[in-house]
C-alpha cells in the first residue's frame, strides 16, 4: 500500500531531469523581391535522459522574415502524427493561394514541398546547423488587408541550401531569447 505513493513521489522527482532548450538562428539573405532582409528560425526541444521512458520532443520550426507577416512553420512526423502531404522529413507544404513553384511557375499544391530541412529527418536530431532549401516563391509579395498593404514576401528560392548557424540555450535563460528582427528598413 505504501509503495504506490513512494513510486509516485519518485517518478515526479525524476521528471525534473529533462533538459528544455531554445534554438534560434538569425541570418541575412534576399527575399523573393530581391530585397536584403533578416530571417529568423526558432524552435524548442525537450531532451530526456536515455534511461527515461519518454522520447525527446521538439516544437515545429518557425521561419520569420523581416518586414513580412508571412511565417513558415516546418514540421516533421512527430508534429503531424505521420507523414505530411508533401512527404517525409522536416518540411513546409505549399498553398495554391499563396505560393508558386519556383522552377515551373505553377501554383504550389498541398503536396508540394516549399521549404525543406536537408540535414535531418526529425527536428530533435538537429544540432547547431540547419540546411534549408526553398523551392517556392510567393504568388504575390503584397496583399490588401482591410485597406492596407501587407507584405507577404519570404526567403528567395534556391536549390543550394541556406546554411544557418543555430544557437542553443536553456529555455529560461537570458540567452534563450532570439534577437528581434529590426523593422527600421520596412516601408510604412
Amino acid at each position: 500500500m505504501i509503495r504506490l505513493p513512494v513510486c509516485a513521489l519518485l517518478l515526479s522527482a525524476l521528471s525534473g531531469c529533462a533538459s528544455y532548450q531554445s534554438h534560434y538562428g538569425v541570418f541575412s539573405a534576399s527575399n523573393a523581391s530581391g530585397d536584403e532582409r533578416q530571417f529568423r528560425v526558432t524552435w524548442e526541444t525537450v531532451d530526456y535522459p536515455g534511461w527515461w521512458f519518454a522520447n525527446d520532443q521538439a516544437s515545429p520550426i518557425r521561419l520569420e522574415t523581416q518586414c513580412s507577416t508571412r511565417t513558415w512553420i516546418l514540421r516533421d512526423a512527430a508534429q503531424t502524427g505521420g507523414e505530411q502531404a508533401c512527404g517525409a522529413g522536416i518540411k513546409a507544404c505549399g498553398s495554391p493561394e499563396d505560393d508558386v513553384l519556383a522552377r515551373s511557375g505553377q501554383p504550389a499544391e498541398p503536396a508540394s514541398t516549399c521549404l525543406e530541412v536537408r540535414n535531418a529527418q526529425r527536428i530533435v536530431d538537429l544540432d547547431r546547423q540547419l540546411e534549408l532549401v526553398v523551392s517556392c516563391r510567393p504568388r504575390r509579395t503584397t496583399v490588401e488587408v482591410n485597406g492596407e498593404t501587407e507584405n507577404r514576401d519570404y526567403l528567395r528560392a534556391s536549390v543550394v541550401p541556406y546554411s544557418i548557424r543555430v544557437r542553443e540555450a536553456p529555455r529560461d535563460s537570458l540567452s534563450a531569447r532570439p534577437p528581434e528582427l529590426d523593422d527600421h528598413v520596412c516601408d510604412d
